[in-house]
């Protein structure tokens, strides 16, 4: 046999085994679908976490007013960053043009609290509570200096877009533990300051490479809290369900066809939008909380799309067995008019953060709910634009910045790393994104250097080739 015929016939053979085997996948498929209980895969070991509520405080919250106290740059007030403490780092932009960077020491009084005596900034009293629940990390630090690659390196490891989200890389390890509801959803709060324009692209929860059914699902506040999730009126549920039966059948043959696993996607999510359209109401509706619930979450809480309110509403869907649970929260770019706006900040998600922790300690989810609360850089020490002693703005700062984490996993009454003197390089314990993002991985059962999807020849994972568990945290 020639090597034209011989490519021929094996060309021949695969098409005709490939179309038989899609064809008993595309009969299986519905049943195989009403069946799936979306148990979560196997992890590679004990994970002391079953799921993780993130919530992402998006501008980058300032550390040295929050979390990392300087009282020795009271003395320095106005006077020249040295040179010997920048060492020519890359500064963006929006400062790069100022005749000097003056120190603006905080205007915000800091006290011990709990018995690890971790220091924390007047603004943030409810979290001054649950110092022992938590683990404090001074010394994360990030490769990106702006809003949109920092944002992106947090949740998908790489700078550049198009990679896929933690939370994907996190269904995709583990899949649900509900089949009525997505096993990644994506909250995204209003601001309570005057500071909201930071963008928030969906790419953000996105699949990337991965099949879209691990991409995040947004949760909107208002009567549609899924968009097109309800049916449109004359259209009865035996209507909706008899429509979904034939549209799944007429997939069914598009796949036996084509083979094309987005095509067992689409009809996945259909199956999906149509459980949720009797989950999603009873999880968004709050009427039946108890009153104790708003006073621990704070009034707010009742007003829907608020920071409270959504933390509210991460608490239920954990109750409920969602895996990833992502909540945005803008308002922290503070170049300007920092010592009114950071209160106006920390008034609006203070109590709400600490009464997380707190209710799902009291419920027993917090052993194994992974709690993460960070955004995606810190602030200078210097100012941005005119320091006056009641008034400063503070540029982005990449090389250092603070974290805190609680629940499964994670080692209560921890505060890790130290600051120099201006909270502007790392001196013990550097954590980097990668080193955090394998730390997450780990408190779920996952070893991040196998967890991989093999695209365009080569085999990619969240943290690249990087990555170390930061074992100082975690318990």
């Amino acid at each position: 046999m020639n090597e034209r015929n011989a490519l021929g016939l094996a060309l021949t053979r695969r098409h005709f085994f490939s179309l038989g085997a899609r064809g008993i996948g595309a009969a299986a498929l519905s049943s195989l679908l009403a069946a799936d209980t979306g148990r979560p895969a196997t992890p590679h070991y004990a994970a002391k976490a079953r799921r993780v509520i993130f919530l992402h405080q998006s501008g980058g919250p300032s550390q040295i007013d929050l979390f990392d106290p300087k009282p020795k740059l009271k003395a320095m007030f106005g006077t020249e960053l040295p040179g010997s403490v920048r060492m020519g780092q890359r500064i963006t932009g929006m400062t790069s043009g100022q005749s000097s960077l003056p120190i603006a020491p905080s205007v915000f009084r800091f006290a011990q609290h709990g018995k690890s005596g971790a220091w924390l900034s007047e603004l943030l009293p409810h979290t001054a509570k649950i110092v022992d629940d938590i683990a404090i990390v001074k010394t994360m630090n990030t490769d990106a200096i702006n809003h949109d690659p920092a944002i992106t390196f947090i949740h998908s490891g790489s700078q550049q877009p198009g990679r896929p989200s933690l939370g994907s890389w996190v269904s995709y390890g583990l899949g649900s533990e509900n089949e009525n509801l997505p096993a990644f959803v994506v909250l995204i709060s209003t601001s309570n300051t005057p500071i909201n324009d930071q963008p928030l692209f969906s790419r953000l929860w996105g699949a990337g490479f991965l099949p879209s059914s691990y991409q995040g699902i947004r949760f909107r506040s208002g009567a549609d809290p899924v968009l097109y999730l309800r049916d449109p009126d004359g259209i009865s549920r035996e209507t909706r369900r008899m429509m979904l039966d034939g549209i799944e059948k007429l997939n069914a043959m598009r796949y036996r066809d084509f083979g094309d696993p987005e095509i067992e996607t689409r009809i996945a999510q259909f199956e999906m939008a149509y459980r949720m359209q009797a989950s999603v109401p009873e999880l968004m509706d709050l009427s039946r909380e108890p009153e104790s619930t708003f006073r621990l979450y704070g009034e707010s809480a009742r007003k829907p799309g608020s920071y409270a309110a959504n933390c509210l509403l991460a608490r239920r869907l954990a109750e409920r067995g969602v895996r990833f649970i992502q909540l945005y929260h803008r308002g922290w770019d503070q170049h300007g008019n920092l010592p009114s706006h950071l209160p106006m900040q920390t008034r609006g998600t203070d109590q709400a953060s600490a009464a997380l922790v707190l209710d799902l300690k009291q419920r027993g989810l917090l052993d194994d709910t992974l709690v993460v609360w960070g955004g995606e850089f810190g602030r200078t020490v210097y100012c941005q634009g005119r320091l006056t002693e009641s008034n400063y703005g503070r540029d982005h700062h990449p090389r250092n910045f603070t974290w805190w984490l609680a629940g499964g996993g994670i080692k209560p009454g921890t505060v890790l790393g130290e600051t120099d003197d201006f909270s502007y390089n790392i001196v013990a314990d550097p954590v980097h994104v990668h080193d955090m993002q394998a730390t997450i991985l780990h408190c779920l059962g996952i070893d991040h250097t196998r967890l991989t999807y093999k695209f365009q020849g080569r085999y990619f994972r969240l943290t690249d080739i990087h990555g170390e568990v930061v074992k100082k945290i975690v318990s």
